[in-house]
């Protein structure tokens, strides 16, 4: 077999295309032959050191992939040689082959093409796992969503419609806003990339604006930084605000702002949450196939790269040029 190791901290040069042993499954493990892995933002992160998931190395990153099983382990009951699955891997995924347990794999249909289904679990269960189990969204309410044309972004715009929401995508470029309403987004907000408190004021006030009077139901950061704290000044009362991710940085939100709102912030970890409630897992899981099947829900592959170039996908990841999902395929 052969893998894209991350062999010292850093950038995606550094990633090294090597060939190792072929591994064998353990008990209750199965071997998948790779055919796609998605490639998302913490994947930039993790050969970085900046990751809270850190891996011994030499290592792979890439957290989710589809494939086909080859191979089982001991006591493996839920699948067979050939069932085509997804594999939540957390790292390891850049590779050509992968043992992961058993009960991190989903069948799934045969009508989904391999490049789908390796960018379909983490961004859409994220989403999923935010509108639904965390801010408990409802038809009618208000849904901002920074960073909406990226992965968890798109993701959001879907199931937003899908749950009957008013969706407002806010993103840094002209190309970025159509590419969200093409996806149905209802309305959208451009920010700049550099935000000061100018900038801050004048994209709360454009917020504001769009949302109307009654203010921001559900927001969803995907970006964080100094894009935060404008979306809280404008978030209704009782509005639920979702912490997904920080690309732009940490940012320091005034607590008196959620008293004078009464708001919630809201922190979203999916991975941990597939741990600590398997069960709500799989429901969600099934939910996002029937929705997949019925057309609601679609991964956009807006750019694919090869196995080999997994370096150029990161860096593609890195510079934000992303719309929607960047998939790496094998031969």
């Amino acid at each position: 077999m052969k893998a894209m190791l991350s062999t010292a901290a850093g950038g995606p040069e550094t990633l090294e295309w090597t060939e190792l042993p072929t591994p064998e499954p353990t008990k209750g493990e199965v071997r998948i032959a790779v055919k796609a892995a998605g490639v998302n933002f913490p994947d930039t992160l993790i050969i970085r050191d900046l990751y809270q998931l850190k891996p011994p190395r030499p290592f792979a990153p890439g957290g989710e992939i589809s494939g086909v099983v080859e191979a089982l382990g001991e006591d493996v009951t839920n699948l067979a040689v050939g069932d085509r699955v997804i594999a939540m891997t957390g790292f390891g995924g850049f590779a050509t082959h992968i043992c992961v347990a058993a009960m991190r794999c989903l069948k799934v249909p045969d009508d989904m093409p391999f490049d789908e289904a390796s960018c379909l679990v983490l961004t859409y269960g994220t989403s999923h796992h935010a509108l639904k189990d965390r801010a408990n969204i409802q038809a009618g309410e208000t849904l901002l969503i920074l960073g909406a044309a990226g992965g968890v972004g798109a993701a959001a715009i879907e199931l937003g419609k899908a749950a009957g929401a008013r969706v407002i995508a806010a993103v840094s470029s002209e190309d970025k806003a159509q590419f969200c309403m093409d996806l149905g987004a209802d309305d959208t907000i451009i920010y700049p990339r550099e935000m000061d408190k100018d900038a801050q004021k004048a994209f709360s006030k454009k917020i504001k604006e769009v949302v109307g009077p009654k203010g921001v139901d559900v927001a969803y950061d995907a970006v964080g930084g100094a894009y935060s704290e404008p979306v809280v000044r404008a978030m209704a009362w009782a509005g639920r605000f979702l912490v997904v991710g920080f690309p732009a940085g940490i940012p320091s939100i005034p607590l008196n702002l959620t008293l004078l709102k009464s708001c919630q912030i809201v922190g979203v970890f999916w991975g941990a949450s597939t741990m600590v409630d398997p069960k709500g897992h799989a429901e969600n899981m099934a939910e996002l196939f029937q929705m997949y099947s019925e057309g609601k829900i679609k991964p956009r592959i807006t750019t694919s790269f090869p196995l080999t170039e997994a370096g150029k996908a990161l860096e593609y990841i890195s510079d934000r040029k992303v719309l929607g999902k960047v998939a790496l395929t094998v031969e």
